[in-house]
Parts: structure tokens; sequence; C-alpha cells
């Protein structure tokens, strides 16, 4: 049931996702864009205006303050979701945050009770759930087609590793990088995690590791079913941006290989030759984050639940703890170690 016709949106921080945000809601016909908020407000005032946004402040409370504004977009740097979550729920407003919410699981657990207590609406930027072609394997999987699934793997790597500056506050690699691989794991096996292991080095750039990081690792999982998982992380794969999942059953697999920008497949005497995968997240996940965004925007008008919520979101932040947890001590880690409950 439609509640409203149109939902007017006010976006915190102006990064490349922030951005990206911006330019998707701008073409949905029942969203108003009506006010963003960035510490660099002098300097994205020109781009602002092409987006046909009139407000533009260096003070986030500006927006959550604003009465007209029906939902908030959270896309700041990691360290100002808490405060900004917290505000917004009290104000009312609806809220959409980047992953994740926080780099400590506990701060989020509070979170998450504010947003709870206010009683609005609450998404997580876990984009990849929305790839068409993560989602036909979770469709597979729930219907049973491959029968019970046994072994879920992933596989993650980015094309080149991070700066140094980004390294340094991205909370590591666990909770920045593999926390989308956490999620997508609970996603496609239909269960809780109960246990993580992960053997991790530094193999790519050695400034990572002074900073206290790690850019390759392997994990295993035990879910609660049974089934058993592998991811694995790369800061660095040569050949561009790797993105493939597998879930094996008892009755089959399914699995997605990696997206490139054609099809063209070229076969000579030499060898079979085609291009190598799209070159990072925005142009492989596209579409992924146009899907989440209309998403949230149809659970804001029609009144129905997001799909992703706060308690995915902290329950990914909890498998990157584990993992942390694990390395530093060289031993498995049962997630009921670290775990509270979550708000639902």
């Amino acid at each position: 049931m439609l509640l409203q016709n149109q939902v007017t949106v006010g976006v915190i921080g102006m990064g490349r996702i922030g951005r990206l945000h911006i330019e998707h809601l701008n073409r949905h016909p029942q969203v108003i864009l009506k006010a963003v908020a960035d510490l660099r407000a002098e300097d994205i005032g020109e781009w602002a205006s092409q987006q046909r946004i009139g407000v533009v402040t260096q003070d986030a409370m500006d927006v959550i303050r604003d009465p007209e504004i029906d939902a908030v977009l959270i896309c700041s740097s990691t360290d100002s979701h808490v405060e900004l979550i917290a505000a917004a729920a009290e104000a009312g407003k609806h809220i959409f945050c980047e992953k994740p919410v926080s780099l400590d699981f506990r701060s989020t657990y509070r979170a998450l009770q504010a947003v709870q207590a206010s009683g609005v609406k609450f998404q997580i930027g876990f984009n990849r759930r929305f790839d068409p072609n993560f989602r036909r394997v979770k469709e597979i999987v729930a219907a049973g087609e491959i029968g019970e699934p046994q072994i879920i793997k992933i596989t993650s790597r980015d094309p080149n590793p991070p700066s140094y500056d980004y390294v340094k506050v991205s909370g590591g690699m666990f909770m920045d990088m593999a926390i989308h691989d956490f999620d997508m794991a609970r996603y496609l096996a239909g269960s809780e995690v109960t246990e993580v292991y992960v053997k991790a080095a530094v193999l790519v750039d050695p400034v990572i590791g002074e900073l206290g990081d790690v850019d390759t690792a392997v994990m295993t999982l035990q879910f609660e079913n049974g089934a058993l998982g592998v991811i694995d992380n790369s800061r660095q794969a040569a050949y561009g941006y790797d993105q493939r999942v597998e879930v094996f059953g008892s009755k089959g697999q399914v699995n997605v290989q990696n997206d490139f920008p054609n099809s063209a497949e070229l076969s000579t005497r030499n060898g079979v030759y085609k291009d190598t995968p799209k070159h990072f997240f925005m142009e492989r996940y596209e579409t992924a984050y146009r899907l989440e965004m209309e998403s949230f925007i149809d659970a804001v008008l029609r009144g129905g639940d997001v799909l992703i919520g706060g308690e995915d979101g902290y329950k990914a932040e909890l498998l990157a703890a584990c993992a942390a947890k694990s390395w530093k001590e060289k031993r498995p880690v049962k997630v009921s170690e670290i775990s509270v409950p979550a708000p639902t």
C-alpha cells in the first residue's frame, strides 16, 4: 500500500559513494533530493548545483533537523555513523547507512537500539545482495534446486591495494573488505555462521603490514546448518576485480563468474582471449547500487520492511571481529565467544 507519493531525501557525505547514490536518487521519479552535507561543502557547490540540490552545508545536523526531509543517507566516514544514526533516529528520519555501521560491533549494537526505539526504517549498504547474478544464486539455493548447501565459496579480490591514508582508518581488511563477503556467505547459505578461522598474510604491500593489517586471507566458516564456507581475499589481483561465488549442494552446484565489459572472445592459433573483468566495484556493481537505493525508497514510500536491516550489518561486523580475533590468536573463534544479542 502506497503511503505517500514522494520522499524528500538528504545525503550526508559526498565521497564517491555519496555521489553515486545522489545520481541514482536524481533519476527516481518519486524522490526530491533537497540537501547534502559535507565538510568540503565549499568545494562541491558547482557539482551539487548540476545535480539540482538546493541546500549544501558543512553541518550534517542541518540535514537531520530539516522538518521537510523524510529520509537520510549516511555516506560519511565510518567514525561518524553511530552519532549520526542516533541523531537521525531521534529526529524520526528513515536511514540508509553505508557499511560498516561502526568499527566496533558493540557501538553498532547501541546505534541499532536507538533505531529500534524510534521505529524508523534502517537499511545497511550491502549492495551485493542486489546484484542480479548473486540474487539468482540465492533464489536457486532457496528453491532447493541444488539440494542441501554443503560448501559456499566466495572469492573477492581487488585490482589494487588501497592507499596508506585509507588503510589507517579503514578498520582493517576484515572489517573494510571482507565484511561484504561475510554478509554474502550468510545470505547464500541461509544459515548463521557459528565459527570463523583465518589464515592471513602480507603478500602485496609491506606498508599494509606496517599498519598492523593484512592484504591476503583465506577464511573458513562453519554454519549452523552444517555447511562449510571458504572466503579468499586479496588486495591485488593483477587481472582486475575478481568477484565469484559458488554454492555446492547435495544435488548440484550454482556459481557466478566475473562480469566483463563485453562478451567478445577472440580465438586464434595462439590462444583464446577476452577482456579483463570490470575494473572495480563501482563498475561491477553499478546495477546493484541502483537497485538497493530503489529498494530503500520503496520501503519508505510503501511502509514495508527493508530487505537488509541493521541486524544484518551487526552480524557481518561480528564475523569481522571474529576473523580479526582468529588471525591474532591463530585459532578458530566461535561467534558465541564475543556476541551479544542484536536488536530486532
